[in-house]
């Protein structure tokens, strides 16, 4: 008993001083991508409970926090703003967008390098880190917390904030047409709201298989789990056949963002299988070959591909764009873990600001693209570019900071519960 109480004890002092330290709030990786400006979760929910002890006991074998994922996700997060500013000028995927500078832009083929895979990765991460959530939460916990920061803000938020890009979304794409203007206004403000989900998708998507792992758990009761650890790297590396295969299914006619198959089959890879350490540490021994094949397909697949549209079928499902995605996946991870599993003063920042810049980079962005194609359509292109960039950053960083301190809005447009957290 003794001994059992002084491990117990030593356990906690372990873990107090891994919070309290400088940097130790981000010890303990518990947070989904859409946790990233709530910094401020670490092991309250576990000491707070009636066995104390065993809790204690169970967090002191988790992992510590695993940094390279917080890294992948703002990285990530940052790669998807550079996107979306090629994206609103690009000259190959015509909808929603101003138009390109000339027909063939060069700049274009960061589009073909970057959307294979992206969002797949995101998927990923979401998933891992689902896992490690649940390890230390409730499953009732879990879908409180992903109702809240997942489906609030993909409804409510298009009516108390996200119409404003629909308005602009609208302008831009040709949207207020005489027969649009003559609408009642109402409904107007609802197609609008709708027209503004944009980026939301995303956190649409993850919400709805955040309840299918629910589901899948109560069947699985984690012998699925426990049987990936021992997975081959072999059949992981094969696994690209599946994502294949999943690339098939489940995509929403018209709008192509809703890949239900693939991101799912994604965001499951990453629950059941790359959540155990284990598995990436095997991987990164192939670290270097995995990231050489990687930039070959991603080679091959822009030259092939460049100047067809790479968000529609067959391009964007095709066996060259689902192998690039796949491998592109296991190249970022394994080498973020093995050369990144850091965090630094500006990492940690901006893992807590990424939320906000995803939630609200594209409305400076469209907003700033606008205006300068009406009132300054003779600038260079260069020039354009860098003013859209810096928009998209500073715009969405000055939008988090306002939105989350406004009563109501910062939860319908953030989920944010209470007082704002610094």
């Amino acid at each position: 008993m003794l001994k059992t109480l002084g491990r117990t004890v030593y356990y906690y002092l372990i873990e107090y001083v891994k919070i309290k330290c400088k940097g130790g709030k981000n010890m303990n990786n518990m947070n989904t991508m859409e946790d990233i400006d709530m910094g401020d979760n670490n092991f309250d929910n576990v000491t707070q409970t009636n066995n104390m002890g065993k809790e204690l006991d169970k967090a002191s074998e988790s992992p510590l926090r695993r940094a390279y994922l917080d890294n992948i996700r703002f990285i990530t997060v940052c790669i998807v703003v550079i996107y979306h500013v090629i994206y609103i000028f690009n000259g190959v995927q015509p909808f929603g967008v101003i138009g390109p500078f000339k027909d063939r832009q060069i700049q274009d083929a960061f589009q073909y390098i970057t959307y294979p895979w992206f969002m797949a990765l995101l998927f990923v991460v979401s998933g891992m880190s689902s896992r490690y959530y649940l390890e230390k939460h409730s499953t009732k916990s879990f879908i409180k917390d992903r109702t809240r920061k997942l489906l609030v803000p993909s409804t409510l938020g298009l009516f108390a904030f996200h119409w404003i890009l629909g308005y602009y979304n609208m302008l831009i794409g040709g949207g207020f047409e005489e027969a649009m203007s003559q609408m009642p206004k109402p409904i107007l403000y609802v197609v609008m709201a709708v027209s503004g989900t944009g980026v939301l998708w995303f956190i649409q998507v993850l919400w709805l298989l955040s309840l299918l792992l629910i589901l899948i758990r109560k069947i699985e009761k984690d012998r699925l789990y426990n049987l990936c650890k021992r997975m081959p790297i072999w059949l992981i590396l094969l696994f690209c056949v599946v994502n294949y295969l999943a690339a098939q299914v489940l995509n929403t006619p018209m709008i192509t963002v809703y890949r239900f198959g693939i991101y799912g089959f994604c965001f499951l890879m990453g629950y059941f299988v790359f959540s155990h350490d284990e598995i990436v540490d095997r991987l990164c021994s192939l670290r270097i070959i995995l990231a050489v094949v990687a930039i070959g397909l991603g080679i091959s697949y822009t030259i092939l591909y460049f100047g067809e549209n790479y968000a529609t079928e067959p391009v964007i499902n095709n066996m060259l764009a689902c192998l690039f995605c796949w491998f592109a996946i296991l190249a970022i991870l394994t080498n973020m873990k093995k050369y990144f599993d850091y965090s630094t003063a500006f990492t940690s920042w901006m893992s807590r600001k990424s939320w906000s810049l995803y939630i609200f980079h594209y409305l400076p962005l469209a907003m700033v693209a606008y205006y300068l194609h009406i009132y300054a359509p003779g600038l260079p292109a260069f020039v354009v570019y860098l003013l859209v960039v810096i928009a998209a950053f500073a715009g969405a960083f000055v939008l988090g900071e306002v939105v989350s301190r406004i009563p109501v809005i910062r939860y319908c447009v953030l989920g944010i519960k209470g007082k704002k957290n610094v």
